[in-house]
């Protein structure tokens, strides 16, 4: 058993890993898309005979890279990043998503715990503290650079 690389067209990984995972065959044990990986899907298989076989059925998987991986080198794909990761108090921030979306901000304290980010908008009258996710905002400039 290990773990097979398929190369797939870009932007296409996701489909490609749903479609394998559907497929009802006992020699494949997981299929991982992740996000900071372009081109390729990771399957743990018996063997490449099962992903062979299957490259003809599924649209927009390409190959099977030569050879196999292990555990180890795919392992930090499964733990996810937090998203409040490269952020620092008093960075400027832009708003990318809810009714605040557009607007810049400045961090004011960050919970890692839940994911969370403070941050006090500019162009407001009365400065007004606001939380939201960490993967609704995004750097424009840190006072560390």
């Amino acid at each position: 058993m290990g773990i097979f690389a398929v190369k797939t067209t870009a932007r296409q990984e996701r489909t490609v890993a749903d479609m394998l995972a559907t497929k009802e065959e006992p020699e494949i044990h997981a299929v991982i898309a992740p996000d900071s990986l372009t081109s390729y899907v990771m399957v743990e298989a018996d063997n490449t005979a099962v992903l062979e076989r299957l490259m003809d059925e599924i649209p927009h998987a390409r190959s099977i890279v030569p050879g196999n991986s292990s555990l180890a080198e795919v392992e930090h794909f499964l733990s996810p990043t937090p998203d409040v990761e490269g952020i620092a108090e008093g960075d400027i921030v832009e708003l990318i998503a809810g009714p605040f979306k557009g607007e810049k901000a400045r961090v004011q304290r960050i919970d890692e715990a839940k994911d969370q980010v403070t941050v006090e908008l500019y162009e407001a009258t009365v400065p007004i503290p606001v939380t939201v996710r960490g993967d609704q905002i995004r750097v424009l400039d840190s006072e560390e650079r």
